[in-house]
C-alpha cells in the first residue's frame, strides 16, 4: 500500500512515485500505470480538445457558437458526456446544469451578455440530443455550455476505461480515482487548509469535490454549505452530482441524494461542522475526521 496526503483543490503534500501533468487548467497526477502515463496524458488531451470551452476549435465551442442557429455534429465523447449531463441534470433537478455556460461563459468570461439575461437562459432542457444523427443543438442564441461540473471526472473515468490496467491512481483538480489497490487518502479542508479527513480504501472508487472558494463558478445564493466531497463508483457521476449537491438549498439535497443510492456524500459546513452518510464510510477501511 502507497502512501499518499491527496488534497482534493489542492495539490500539496508528499508526492512519491506520481508523475504530474499539466491538463485541463490544473495538474494531472498519476500512479500505478504500467508505464502507460505518456500514453494516457495523450488520451485524455484529446478529450479535452473536444470538451473545453476555453479552446476555440473544441466541439463544445463549435456548439455554443451555433446556438440557436443549427446543430453540430460531434463526436462519440463528446455526444457521451452530454447524454449523461442531461440525465443527470434531469435526475438533480437542474442543480447540475451544462447549460451553465450562458453565465460562466458568455457573461463571465466574454461579457457578451448582462447577468439576468446569462441567467435566464441556463435551461438544460433546452439542450437538444438527436442521437441518431449525434448532433447537438442548443434551441436558444447565446446560450452555452460548459462542462466544467462533469467534465474532469468524465475524462478521469474516460482514461480508467482506456488504460485498462490493473490497477492505478488518477487525480486530476478535485477529482480523483483509485484501483486495483490501495492507499491513504486525504480530503483538504478549505475552513484551516489542513486535512478534513482522511483514510484507505476499501476498494476502487472515485472521489469528486466541489466548493466555491478558488473560482466562483458556482450560481446560487450563499449558504452555510461550504465543501461537498461524493464517493462513489462511476467518476462521471461523483464529479456531476458534488455540484449539484453543492448548488442545491438542504430539503432539495436530501431529494437529490435519494436518487443516487450508490453514492456516499460528505459535507462540510461553514461553521466547521461535518455532515458523512453510510455509504461514504462504506467506501473505506477506515475513514478518519480531523
Amino acid at each position: 500500500m502507497k502512501y499518499l496526503f491527496f488534497f482534493l483543490f489542492l495539490f500539496t503534500g508528499f508526492v512519491l512515485a506520481e508523475r504530474i501533468f499539466y491538463l485541463m487548467g490544473t495538474y494531472l497526477i498519476v500512479d500505478e500505470l504500467e508505464g502507460k502515463e505518456i500514453k494516457l496524458y495523450k488520451y485524455m488531451k484529446s478529450l479535452e480538445e473536444k470538451l473545453s470551452h476555453y479552446m476555440e476549435n473544441s466541439e463544445i465551442s463549435k456548439i455554443n457558437r451555433n446556438a440557436g442557429v443549427k446543430a453540430v455534429k460531434v463526436s462519440e465523447e463528446t455526444f457521451e458526456v452530454l447524454r449523461i449531463a442531461f440525465e443527470i441534470a434531469e435526475k438533480t433537478e437542474g442543480f447540475f446544469d451544462p447549460t451553465v455556460g450562458s453565465y460562466t461563459v458568455n457573461y463571465k468570461m466574454k461579457n457578451l451578455i448582462p447577468l439576468q439575461k446569462a441567467k435566464s437562459l441556463i435551461n438544460y432542457r433546452n439542450l437538444v440530443l438527436n442521437e441518431k444523427e449525434r448532433k447537438v443543438f442548443l434551441k436558444k442564441k447565446l446560450m452555452a455550455l460548459d462542462l466544467g461540473g462533469i467534465g474532469k471526472g468524465y475524462a478521469i473515468e474516460k482514461a480508467y476505461q482506456f488504460l485498462n490496467t490493473k490497477k492505478g491512481f488518477l487525480a486530476l483538480a478535485g477529482d480523483m480515482k483509485v484501483w486495483g489497490h490501495k492507499r491513504i487518502l486525504a480530503i483538504y479542508n478549505p475552513l484551516n487548509g489542513k486535512i478534513l479527513a482522511e483514510g484507505v480504501n476499501k476498494g476502487d472508487l472515485c472521489l469528486s469535490t466541489s466548493g466555491n472558494y478558488f473560482r466562483k463558478h458556482i450560481i446560487g445564493k450563499e449558504k452555510n454549505v461550504i465543501q461537498v466531497t461524493v464517493a462513489h463508483q462511476n467518476c462521471t457521476i461523483a464529479d456531476a452530482l458534488a455540484t449539484a449537491l453543492f448548488s442545491a438549498p438542504e430539503k432539495v439535497r436530501k431529494r437529490i441524494m435519494k436518487k443516487f443510492p450508490k453514492a456516499g456524500v460528505l459535507i462540510l459546513f461553514i461553521d466547521g461542522s461535518i455532515y458523512i452518510d453510510r455509504n461514504f464510510k462504506d467506501f473505506f477501511e477506515y475513514l478518519i475526521l480531523r
